[in-house]
């Protein structure tokens, strides 16, 4: 490897069996307190709806006190998901937070709603501009010079960095076509990365932000000392996912117990292998030449890992697993 790729973390605060979404909250400034430690850039957390398994459906509020936990991280969402929302109003809470941390905050943007069309219903953009209009705004609101005669307040000294995180080509082209850093999520869509990251170089179109392309990828990893430790710790979120599909959509995530007592069908251990097997988990022997041909095939200039996972000592030190790989590939 040529450049040295710098590892951030996208999390969804995920809330297990036996805790309440205050525990899962907590374990995710304690894990920022420990990256950032690890030497992690970046901390975003994403945005969910009416997902009890998932404490993440206010990227702003979260950010806060991370950023007051932590010394110099960035942190951010991953991503706010505008057409949910005003952007004058993500522009006055992301105002705040910008203010109060100076050029340590990252406004990571989606252009979908995600969640359930009930809950979209009840976020949406009250004028139902659309995403064009919307990122506009944004840019005018956090130039200083207002826009359509309003100033989103407090206006920060150092704006919030823009992103847009996609799973697409056509994501990727209309990141570059706006000038901004691009977050391609693997952890989704596996298998798109290294055509959307290319699109996305081809197509870059340099901003008053953004004079570079700044390619990135998000993806799953679970590293654990043995192979078989890994694939338990990791299979214990995808079993949340049949259950919320299968079960129960109010469901919280399983146990680590509960799911190595589960006996999967066939049609569940294909949805198992979908998710895990497109991702990184494993041992450090098995996962660091993994990785190391991903990035060779993608080179991000930035990688984002999203590890969820019941045990969070464990989870800890996946990224300490996942800190020294990167290091050395």
């Amino acid at each position: 490897m040529t450049q040295e790729i710098a590892i951030s973390v996208h999390d969804t605060a995920p809330v297990w069996r036996g805790d309440r979404a205050g525990d899962a909250l907590r374990r995710s400034i304690e894990l920022a307190k420990a990256v950032e430690d690890l030497g992690y850039r970046r901390y975003w957390v994403a945005e969910h709806h009416s997902t009890p398994a998932l404490a993440t459906s206010s990227p702003a509020v979260l950010a806060g006190p991370i950023l007051a936990s932590t010394r110099s991280l960035r942190v951010g969402s991953g991503a706010v998901l505008l057409p949910n929302h005003s952007a004058y109003a993500v522009a006055e809470q992301f105002g705040v937070l910008a203010s109060l941390y100076p050029d340590r905050v990252d406004l990571g943007l989606g252009r979908a709603t995600g969640g359930s069309p009930a809950s979209a219903a009840r976020l949406g953009d009250p004028r139902r501009t659309g995403f064009d209009q919307q990122l506009a705004e944004l840019r005018g609101l956090f130039d200083g010079g207002g826009h359509e005669g309003v100033r989103a307040v407090p206006e920060p000294e150092i704006p919030p960095m823009l992103w847009l995180v996609g799973s697409s080509v056509s994501s990727a082209v209309y990141a570059a076509q706006h000038g901004l850093p691009y977050v391609y999520a693997h952890a989704i869509v596996g298998g798109g990365a290294p055509q959307a990251l290319n699109a996305y170089r081809e197509a870059f179109r340099p901003s008053a932000q953004q004079q570079q392309p700044h390619a990135s990828v998000a993806v799953i990893a679970v590293v654990s000392d043995s192979d078989e430790r890994a694939a338990r710790l990791a299979k214990s979120f995808v079993y949340g996912q049949i259950l919320m599909r299968t079960v129960d959509p109010d469901s919280v995530l399983p146990t680590e117990e509960e799911t190595a007592a589960h006996r999967f069908s066939a049609q569940e251990e294909n949805f198992l292998r979908s998710r895990i097997d497109p991702q990184f988990v494993g041992s450090p022997d098995r996962v660091a030449p993994r990785l190391g041909t991903f990035i060779e095939e993608t080179r991000p200039d930035e990688l984002f890992v999203l590890t969820q996972v019941p045990d969070h000592e464990a989870r800890v030190r996946s990224y300490e697993h996942i800190a020294k790989i990167v290091a050395s590939v």
